[in-house]
């Protein structure tokens, strides 16, 4: 499979286009003044605890309070809480947690009253960006991500990736990072960590500790709110965490950003380098790429399928629905299999799409009814295939009696939503158009202004196949009276790309006469 990435770069906004054998999968956007990204690290304080939803409010410097749920505290905030307060207070002078005692982790059932109190100072990280009317979703486990490992502090425990499927290397993995991890400091092993050697992963471990210590030192007499760490911007987390060998290429079109990726991918892999090109003409990178049209073609409320079949996407507070259409193209003998060959393409489409649009929540796909029980089997076990490459986590379920299939997808940041839509040339998006009956008195009201105005012009009308018939029928027609009125022949010539009410007058060298 062919991976690349294209990169296209303005001065408010960075949109990155993540192509699967030529086929648009992902599309994120990142404004440069957005200050909430997923990862982001905060001190903030508590602005008000709500026991009847075992919840805290936190100002970490929203417009609306961050939202910080008893089950996102995790099992050691009372380490935390007094790391953080030792920090602000000067108490400890290093970040390292050698000497630091852990203290006794909170219970699953408990209470948010009874961990935490008003106006106290929290080192929070955030969960979701805000999404809507909400605000951030907050976690207080804290997690510190490089490419091949991720640090979390308070903690004692190395986790390999379950996709190493090699028990030897899960093995070799774990004795390694225990052998080289800081006391105290957790360490989950990636995918990508699969076959590197100590001294790259103690390079990595290094690089994440000094971001700690980062976090530590700017703690100390930090006034709440304040960002400790800014999660790396978007380009740069798409590439630690879906950059692999199967990369073929990265195409960027501004030289700034060319040199701080081609930085970044000296840093982490530095043998993918060769793979990362300038964009160098004058064309748009995106219509370079056939992204644009890809784009068009992929969002708005349906999205049509190569066999003419299609999906209707709805989008609800709650939830999104989606309907699975086989169209007026589905012809075969056999009803069984037709029905079954557009579900299983629909379900390509599906797992495509949601992670295009980057939907999560709750989804209910409606697909063709479908009669055989292992049809359904088969349909259930292609589109859990089909979200294989999907990094966000979901759940998805069989169909149900009513032939319903029920998705839940993880929602982290708002759902990408592009409007294709075109503002009407004709009526300018009204709805309404002059009357059309009036159409040969307008054309002949700029006519005589052309005319006046360049009396020794020959010119050249362009209009939709219907107007040219209409002006030329007749006897004498439209065309011939203008003859006889202005002495001069009107070449009227049809167009049909233009609409019913568009026309254009040309000169003798085909230049436009524009008439404002």
């Amino acid at each position: 499979m062919e991976k690349e990435l294209i990169i296209n770069s303005t001065p408010t906004e960075v949109e990155v286009a993540l192509l699967e054998d030529s086929k648009l999968v992902e599309l994120h956007y990142q404004k440069t003044n957005n200050n909430f990204t997923v990862g982001d690290i905060f001190v903030g304080r508590i602005k008000r605890l709500m026991p009847g939803l075992n919840a805290a409010f936190v100002d970490i410097g929203h417009k609306k309070d961050a939202f910080l749920h008893y089950t996102d505290l995790g099992p050691k905030l009372r380490s935390l809480l007094k790391f953080t307060n030792d920090s602000m207070t000067g108490s400890i002078n290093t970040h390292l947690l050698d000497n630091f005692k852990l203290e006794p982790d909170i219970i699953k059932t408990g209470k948010i009253d009874q961990v935490l109190s008003k106006k106290q100072p929290i080192l929070v990280q955030v969960l979701k960006e805000p999404i809507s009317t909400k605000g951030p979703r907050l976690s207080c486990e804290l997690t510190l991500p490089g490419r091949h490992l991720v640090l979390t502090p308070f903690s004692n425990v190395v986790a390999v990736s379950k996709k190493i499927a090699n028990a030897e290397e899960r093995k070799r993995l774990q004795t390694l990072v225990e052998s080289i991890r800081p006391k105290n400091f957790g360490v989950i092993v990636r995918t990508a960590a699969e076959g590197k050697k100590v001294a790259d992963l103690h390079e990595e471990l290094s690089m994440i500790v000094k971001k700690w210590e980062d976090i530590f030192l700017q703690l100390h007499k930090a006034k709440t709110p304040l960002k400790l760490l800014s999660e790396l911007d978007k380009t740069s987390s798409i590439l630690r965490d879906v950059l692999s060998d199967s990369f073929n290429r990265i195409v960027v079109n501004d030289k700034q950003l060319f040199q701080n990726i081609k930085g970044y991918l000296e840093s982490i892999a530095p043998e993918q380098v060769k793979i990362l090109h300038l964009h160098r003409t004058n064309r748009p990178i995106f219509d370079a790429f056939g992204v644009t049209k890809q784009i068009k073609a992929s969002f708005g409320k349906t999205a049509t399928m190569p066999s003419g079949a299609y999906l209707v996407i709805e989008h609800t507070e709650a939830m999104h629905v989606i309907d699975v259409n086989s169209g007026h193209k589905m012809a075969s003998s056999n009803q069984d299999e037709a029905v079954m060959k557009v579900n299983l393409e629909a379900a390509e489409e599906i797992a495509r799409q949601l992670r295009l649009r980057d939907i999560g929540g709750i989804i209910i796909v409606d697909f063709i009814d479908m009669k055989k029980a292992e049809h359904k089997r088969e349909l259930l076990k292609a589109m859990r295939q089909a979200m294989k490459k999907d990094r966000a986590q979901h759940t998805i379920l069989p169909l149900s009696k009513f032939g319903l299939m029920q998705i839940t997808r993880q929602r982290v940041r708002p759902e990408v939503k592009i409007n294709t839509a075109e503002v009407c040339p004709t009526c300018n998006g009204t709805g309404k158009i002059n009357a059309s009956i009036l159409i040969a008195d307008e054309i002949e009201r700029d006519l005589t202004f052309i005319l006046q105005s360049r009396p020794k012009s020959k010119v050249k009308l362009l209009a939709h196949p219907f107007i040219e018939a209409f002006l030329k029928k007749g006897w004498p027609s439209i065309q011939m009276n203008w003859f006889r009125k202005y002495l001069k022949w009107v070449r009227i010539q049809p167009n049909s790309d233009f609409h019913l009410t568009k026309y254009r007058f040309y000169d003798e060298n085909d230049d436009e006469i524009r008439l404002n």
